[in-house]
């Protein structure tokens, strides 16, 4: 099944800010008749280049193939915020795992971030430091400030700071945190960044190359419409866009929808909206999320849905901004865009050998830039023999979504839809 939306056309990037201003770069030839390599990559988000790139730094053969254009799904469509840790806090994963794989998480989610900077820094690509985290209840002011002091007590980590007055241009908000060691950039050209660094490495990459089947004889040979890979390992990297592919991780991975918009150039209006160049997430179940851009637009997110239809993203999004944000009423929207990620039981990545030879990490529950360049690190790095850190993240439990893929969606749907409720009400 392919999850290709209505709103987007085949071999072309959806339009938003991010293809706007993005790095140009020609298009990577079909994947036609027969070629063999050492590992086969389904996807080229920022797992399957990630993994593709350290493969090929380390001297393996690679080829990587892509149902559309690199970056083409959540990687060049999120928010662009990398943040500190795991999608989950610290306590929750104590409680899931122990304190000694707890720390181990931890460890990972710090070396994702630092991951992310270092390549960004080798691809001369902005990284800005500073994500913050907006609540609107002196509850959840009082849960932060306990939070950020059992991060400096147990997990050596203080570069989180209460939130600065007038930081946020927004009266909405009660306080929160500012994480320093976070940050953010522009997430579709750190695709295409990955791309050229692959490739350079010696990894050959094939577009408009959906996979529909995969076979294991001897080698393992992965399929599309006019040609296949045969190869020694395979790993899957099509997060939300992996569909049917792999039973195993349909159980437990699910495709959502998101969505952002950008606004005019605020001008001199900027400073009253964010008074740094920092991102923003707030303490709502289903996340609003914000920052500027380089030329003073207001990158906001929100919003989801399910199935492959999206509904009027601009109306989805702007409700959300302006309660944010009332003074933007007057603003323009220049670009409105959605894009599927995907989720999982528990938030936590789903990372799971689907064969003795296959490999899979996906559904990074809105915490992917980093944790999905770190993913194809470790895959990487399992092929090779050294699987220490993929097993850690699969040894994780990882629960099947009730209701088959038959229900699954609909059960999600009433989920979110009382969760939603809760963040009306303020609960």
């Amino acid at each position: 099944m392919n999850l290709l939306h209505v709103n987007d056309k085949a071999g072309e990037y959806p339009a938003s800010y991010y293809a706007a201003t993005a790095t140009k770069i020609a298009a990577f030839p079909p994947l036609k008749g027969q070629v063999s390599a050492d590992v086969c990559i389904v996807g080229a988000g920022y797992t399957g280049l990630s993994a593709a790139l350290h493969l090929a730094r380390a001297g393996l053969d690679v080829v990587v193939v892509e149902a559309q254009r690199v970056g083409f799904g959540a990687s060049g469509r999120n928010g662009g915020q990398v943040g500190s840790g795991q999608r989950l806090e610290q306590d929750a994963l104590e409680k899931m795992a122990g304190r000694e794989t707890a720390r181990k998480l931890w460890d990972m989610g710090e070396e994702a971030k630092s991951l992310v900077r270092d390549l960004a820094k080798e691809m001369g690509l902005p990284f800005h430091a500073g994500v913050a985290h907006a609540c609107y209840s002196d509850a959840e002011v009082r849960h932060a400030e306990t939070y950020r002091e059992k991060l400096a007590r147990e997990y050596d980590y203080t570069q989180i700071e209460a939130l600065p007055k007038g930081l946020i241009g927004s009266a909405a908000f009660k306080g929160g945190d500012l994480d320093k060691g976070a940050g953010h950039l522009h997430p579709l050209n750190f695709a295409i960044g990955l791309a050229q660094a692959a490739v350079a490495a010696g990894a050959r990459i094939y577009e408009r190359s959906e996979v529909h089947h995969i076979q294991h004889n001897l080698r393992s040979e992965v399929l599309t419409a006019h040609g296949r890979v045969s190869c020694n390992h395979v790993i899957l990297a099509g997060n939300g866009y992996l569909s049917g592919l792999e039973r195993k991780v349909a159980a437990r991975v699910m495709p959502i929808n998101n969505f952002i918009v950008a606004t005019e150039p605020l001008g001199d209006r900027a400073a009253g909206i964010l008074a740094e160049n920092i991102a923003v997430a707030d303490s709502k179940f289903v996340v609003n999320y914000w920052r500027l851009s380089d030329d003073k637009r207001l990158l906001f997110g929100g919003g989801e849905s399910y199935g492959y239809k999206f509904p009027d993203v601009v109306k989805t999004v702007r409700k959300p901004m302006l309660e944010v944000y009332p003074q933007l009423r007057d603003v323009k929207i220049d670009y409105a865009w959605g894009g599927t990620l995907a989720i999982t039981m528990n938030r936590m990545p789903c990372f799971l050998r689907a064969h003795p030879r296959v490999f899979s990490a996906s559904g990074y529950s809105g915490h992917g830039v980093a944790m999905a360049t770190l993913a194809g690190k470790l895959m990487a790095q399992a092929v090779q023999g050294q699987a220490g850190g993929f097993d850690v993240m699969a040894a994780l439990p990882q629960p099947r979504f009730p209701g088959g893929t038959a229900l699954r969606w609909p059960l999600l749907v009433a989920a979110m839809t009382w969760y939603g409720m809760r963040d009306r009400l303020g609960v």
